[in-house]
């Protein structure tokens, strides 16, 4: 039997919008506070209905090899067994929550 390929939903937050990205290579980078999140996965175009924002983010992310997110970023990340409808939305909360501070890491 052969083991299939992971697929990750990566949550995350970019300029006052929540994107909803699929991946297959998620790990922590070298560089101090980030994940780099390589291979994205759109869904393939075999449907008459396109989805504006997919095709957003398929613009957007066109040529991109390794995207490096900054951890505070990370809403979610997931693993999952079918691949979704990548998205853009609106950042929906409360203006006057503040996030937790976090600590540096002693060397």
């Amino acid at each position: 039997m052969s083991k299939r390929e992971p697929i990750y939903k990566v949550i995350f937050l970019n300029q006052g919008q929540v994107y909803e990205m699929y991946a297959k290579q998620i790990y922590q980078s070298d560089l101090w506070g980030f994940l780099e999140v390589e291979e994205f996965v759109f869904g393939e175009r075999t449907q008459v209905v396109v989805d504006p924002s997919e095709e957003k983010l398929k613009a957007q992310f066109d040529g991109v090899v390794r995207s490096f997110v900054p951890m505070h970023a990370i809403i979610r990340i997931d693993e999952v067994e079918r691949l979704g409808t990548p998205k853009i939305s609106e950042a929906k909360g409360s203006g006057n929550i503040m996030p937790f501070p976090m600590p540096m890491p002693d060397k």
